[in-house]
């Protein structure tokens, strides 16, 4: 087993990029993006010498605590029901993590929750599953909408998108919205954009550095794609293409002219780059998995499924507890944050 630093990524990286459970959370630009966590990768190596497994580690000090959480995101990228790989490449991590005082190794691998094999064979590593949460409670979504674009035309997939999403992505056409692919030049634009958004559907957002990151960090596999409406940029989504999949990452829209539809152009526009550059899916990412339309968030479920994705639920956070008394500690911290947080938010509210 090797340990390696994100400076010597680049074999880590094309092995990532080349296998079918590939994300862009497990190659190395994203450590680039995650400017507050430690980077580290693990290799393992057949007896040809060739990468056969690996997994990308992001590890971060607790404030106020001498201890740090290690965290895989969509990791390991191996076959994963090959036990002997998954526990070589978690026993690599867990001695890692002596050097960081981890607590806890935390997975959320993109294996759906019916797959029992994978379920009892973390479970013998050690690792505790939470396959209950339905919203957006956990570090990654567990309910995303997939759309199978292997092998398929682009007259195919739109066929089979919903008639008023067709509908919408013609009228934006005929409208004359324009969508162009811009890169770190637009970050500002597009914030400007989310936090007109943000505002709108009372969600937090991240900075015109944070997005600007992403996109220095991917280069051509990040895009920004802004949606003109008379000169004016109106919509917009950034999107990442890693091995064979692109993802929605963010997407804003401002408040004037939504009736010239542009987010459906936008998210049509995505779905052909996936098309484009072979994939085989386009991940709309996360929903709620409070499948009623009395659920504020239903909103989104209704727009991504429109587009004839997979609703696809995902096993969910995995942990492999290191230090128990550390990990109850860490846990009753973030649950009162989390409380005076609320407490906060509702007292501004008030004013």
């Amino acid at each position: 087993m090797e340990i390696i630093k994100r400076e010597q990524a680049a074999e880590f990286d094309a092995f990532v990029k080349s296998h079918y459970k590939a994300s862009f959370m497990q190659g190395s630009p994203w450590a680039g993006v995650k400017k507050n966590w430690q980077w580290r990768g693990v290799i393992s190596r057949g007896a040809d010498g060739k990468i056969d497994g690996t997994m990308a580690l992001l590890i971060r000090k607790v404030p106020g605590m001498p201890y740090s959480l290690m965290y895989s995101p969509r990791g390991p990228v191996c076959n994963p029901h090959d036990r002997a790989m998954v526990k070589k490449l978690v026993d690599a991590a867990v001695e890692l993590g002596k050097e960081f005082n981890a607590y806890v190794l935390t997975m959320d691998t993109d294996i759906k929750v019916d797959d029992q094999e994978f379920a009892a064979l973390v479970k013998s590593l050690g690792f505790t599953v939470d396959s209950t949460t339905q919203s957006f409670e956990t570090i990654q979504p567990r309910f995303v909408f997939r759309l199978d674009v292997e092998g398929k035309t682009e007259d195919e997939i739109f066929n089979a998108f919903a008639s008023k999403h067709r509908y919408n992505i013609r009228v934006a056409k005929k409208r004359g919205v324009e969508v162009k692919i811009c890169g770190p030049e637009a970050a500002e634009d597009f914030h400007k954009i989310m936090i007109e958004t943000g505002k709108r559907d009372d969600f937090g957002i991240r900075s015109t550095e944070y997005f600007r990151s992403i996109l220095e960090n991917f280069g051509e596999d990040a895009r920004i794609y802004l949606a003109y409406y008379e000169g004016q940029p109106i919509a917009g989504s950034l999107a990442i293409h890693y091995g064979d999949k692109v993802w929605y990452l963010y997407g804003a829209s401002s408040n004037a002219h939504r009736n010239v539809m542009p987010n459906y152009l936008v998210q049509w526009e995505m779905i052909r780059w996936a098309i484009e550059t072979g994939c085989r899916i386009y991940d709309f990412r996360g929903v709620s998995g409070y499948l009623d339309e009395s659920n504020p968030l239903y909103g989104i479920y209704r727009f991504k499924k429109g587009f004839s994705g997979e609703l696809t639920e995902f096993i969910g956070e995995m942990n492999l507890i290191l230090k128990p008394f550390a990990f109850r500690l860490v846990t009753l911290g973030e649950k009162t944050y989390k409380k005076l947080r609320t407490i906060k938010r509702r007292l501004a509210e008030k004013k």
